[in-house]
């Protein structure tokens, strides 16, 4: 199992909850194709929508890959390609009070540049600190 965080919008994340689905990389299948049924994907959104949307820096949703291969989205050329996702109930948590406990994050003076790759793998270690965040996040405003 794979833990993997795909750096998305906030507006094109709630898409994906709301449908199921994960799409990396401007619907291309390249991305996809490295996942695996019972991969854990976290999207962190740097802002609220695709292109010009207000900064937001957080993680907007969590949960894990339910099937085995990408599909289109559409019978197009050009896709989108997807896969599929069963989402956990969680809260928006923003990234900034996690910064020192993420591996992952190599340079906490550049946090940021890590999530120009888009869709990128973590450790279990990493996935248990968001995840518990995140889930407190959700706790929290009940």
């Amino acid at each position: 199992m794979t833990n993997w965080i795909n750096t998305v919008s906030r507006d094109h994340v709630s898409l994906g909850v709301r449908g199921r689905f994960t799409q990396a990389n401007h619907g291309k299948p390249t991305t996809l194709r490295r996942m695996a049924r019972g991969d854990w994907i976290i999207f962190y959104s740097p802002k609220t929508a695709y292109p010009t949307g207000d900064p937001l820096q957080a993680f907007t949703a969590i949960g894990q890959v339910v099937d085995d291969e990408p599909y289109q989205a559409e019978p197009k050329e050009d896709g989108p390609w997807r896969r599929n996702v069963d989402f956990l109930e969680c809260g928006e948590t923003p990234i900034r009070p996690l910064l020192d406990k993420l591996d992952f994050i190599e340079d906490k003076a550049r946090w940021g540049y890590k999530f120009r790759f888009g869709l990128f793998k973590i450790d279990d270690h990493d996935l248990r600190v968001i995840r518990s965040a995140m889930t407190r996040a959700r706790r929290l405003r009940q």
